[in-house]
């Protein structure tokens, strides 16, 4: 008797809560009434609010909840896997959506436009993954893509494939991002290494990079802002010099 009466009372609340959509849209919802009323997609017999209550004061705001680790998810009671599910789905579809919206009609301006761009989709990720973002000339994001897979420590990546894939893509600039799983976006020897190569590969093609961004936990490291595009920059230019003025001396 008292799960019918449970059952019923979270029935009568949900149909409160399609009501206000329908009448006001989502901006009548509270973030608990967001997150409540996902819930609902998944186990629609159930009263989910204080299930949204918890899963809002574990993860702090409506993106982190939709963006949690299904395992993590379904620590929180009255949390199950169908659940999880459908919050996951949810995140993927908005991820999808933006970035539809996004291709073709985005300018990418500073390190926090690509950061705010990718977080969501690469700060979870289990392994390192190398995604290029082919521009054109106009700094207009024509097409991004993950070119390099590897462990949770090092990933292969060849500058002469990002160069041929940008050549085909027919780009007039590259930002580079990838993940560090250990959430520490700080750059190690390799990475300083490898974004030198890249920048040299690419200056031999008349193809510039922009930036070089690693995503960490709630955080991130960008090589522009640094300096050091710049820096491997100036070094190629030195070099070419060098090695123009050796050639006409002998």
């Amino acid at each position: 008797m008292e799960q019918k009466k449970n059952q019923s009372r979270g029935e009568g609340h949900r149909e409160r809560l399609r009501q206000r959509f329908l009448s006001g849209g989502i901006e009548r919802f509270s973030d608990e009434d967001i997150i409540e009323f996902l819930l609902t997609l998944g186990t629609p017999r159930v009263d989910t609010r204080l299930s949204a209550r918890e899963a809002l004061k574990k993860f702090g705001s409506i993106s982190n909840v939709i963006s949690a680790p299904t395992q993590d998810l379904m620590k929180i009671k009255g949390i199950g896997e169908k659940n999880a599910l459908y919050l996951k789905f949810v995140h993927d579809v908005a991820s999808r959506y933006l970035k539809d919206r996004i291709i073709n009609n985005t300018y990418f301006t500073s390190s926090k436009n690509v950061f705010d761009y990718l977080f969501h989709s690469m700060r979870d990720l289990q392994r390192e993954v190398f995604r290029i973002l082919y521009l054109n000339q106009k700094n207009i994001l024509v097409k991004d893509e993950d070119l390099f897979a590897g462990d949770l420590t090092s990933s292969a990546v060849y500058p002469r494939e990002i160069i041929k894939n940008a050549i085909k893509n027919n780009a007039a600039s590259l930002i580079i991002v990838h993940n560090h799983p250990s959430g520490d976006p700080s750059p190690s020897t390799h990475d300083c290494l490898l974004t030198k190569n890249i920048v040299w590969a690419s200056r031999l093609v008349g193809i510039r990079i922009l930036d070089h961004i690693i995503i960490g936990n709630n955080a991130y490291y960008s090589f522009m802002d640094e300096n050091y595009i710049r820096k491997f920059e100036d070094e190629y230019n030195i070099n070419l010099e060098e090695k123009l003025s050796s050639h006409e001396n002998r």
